[in-house]
Formats: C-alpha cells, sequence, structure tokens
C-alpha cells in the first residue's frame, strides 16, 4: 500500500470573498515553517498551483533542496463564477452539498483529484486544499458529501492507496472550525 501525507495550506491572507489568489498571511508562513520539524523528507513534494499551497511547501523544498511539482490536479474546487461575492455563496452551499447534487462537473472535479493521488509516489507530500483531501478521506469513507471533516491549515492527513486504487485513511489530521468568508 502506498501512503500519501496531505498537508492543508497554511492559513491564508485572505478569505474567498476578498481575493482570488491569496499568499499566506503571518500566521500561516509561521504554520509553514513549522511543518520542517514535523515532516520527514526528504521526498516527493506536490503542490496545488495556488499562492498558499506554494508559500506552505516552501520551507520544505528549501530544508529538503528539491523543487516542488506544480500539479494542478491538486488544486482547489473552482466556483461557477469568478465574481468573488459570488464564489463565497456558492461554496457556503456546496459544503453542505453532496457531489451528486453539485453535478457531473464537480463529480468529474473530485475524480480528476482521485486520480491524481493515485499517480503519485509513495510517500509523497502533497500540500493542496480544503476540500481536496476531503475528496481523498470521502472516497476512503465512502462518503459523497464534500466536508468529511474539517483539516487544520497545515494539518497532516495520511492515507493509503492500494494496488486497486482503493483510498483508507491512515491518519486524519487535527481539525479546526473554518469559516468562509
Amino acid at each position: 500500500m502506498r501512503r500519501l501525507t496531505l498537508i492543508r495550506h497554511g492559513r491564508a491572507a485572505a478569505g474567498w470573498n476578498e481575493e482570488a489568489d491569496p499568499g499566506l498571511d503571518a500566521t500561516g508562513h509561521a504554520q509553514a515553517a513549522a511543518l520542517v520539524d514535523l515532516v520527514d523528507g526528504p521526498v516527493p513534494l506536490v503542490v496545488s498551483p495556488l499562492r498558499r499551497t506554494r508559500e506552505t511547501a516552501a520551507p520544505l523544498a528549501a530544508a529538503w533542496n528539491v523543487e516542488p511539482v506544480i500539479e494542478p490536479g491538486v488544486g482547489e474546487i473552482t466556483a461557477p463564477t469568478d465574481a468573488l461575492v459570488e464564489r463565497t455563496a456558492w461554496l457556503r452551499t456546496a459544503l453542505v452539498s453532496r457531489y451528486v447534487e453539485l453535478g457531473a462537473v464537480y463529480e468529474s472535479w473530485r475524480d480528476g483529484v482521485l486520480g491524481t493521488l493515485r499517480a503519485l509516489p509513495d510517500a509523497a507530500v502533497v500540500v493542496t486544499h480544503f476540500v481536496a483531501i476531503n475528496a481523498a478521506v470521502g472516497a476512503a469513507l465512502g462518503n459523497d458529501r464534500l466536508v468529511c471533516f474539517s483539516p487544520d491549515n497545515c494539518s497532516r492527513t495520511t492515507i493509503g492507496i492500494d494496488d486497486d486504487g482503493r483510498f483508507s485513511v491512515i491518519e486524519l489530521g487535527a481539525g479546526a472550525v473554518t469559516p468562509v468568508n
């Protein structure tokens, strides 16, 4: 069985209603720096294209002397609009929904995340997003909801992927209440 460590990015400097691609705030940078002492490496390091994941991975990349692989397949779920206020309203509804209720576009997004994770090498560390982590956990638990649990910023969730591509949860990361604003 292959194991992957999924790390939710550090605390962002802005919410969904404020900026499309924020970096980390001061707390987020401190959370990212702390990962160096919490995550064993060097191992393959994979990040979503978004700034907050790249900034979260930067201390690990420097400590391990590796270049993170930018992988869109572990990126953030996308809203059907770019308008920040409308995006936030959509997200509030989506987070309490099932993929089947959101339709084929979002079922395809989830399946893409899972396919990307299945293709990664054993022991890879993946710095990604709240809903992407939930997609993997949901697959392991047989849960079609967008949110199965609430991973905290810079929490580490370990998943297993067997030879048949089935997911299992080895360890859930620390949980938190994440406001959607």
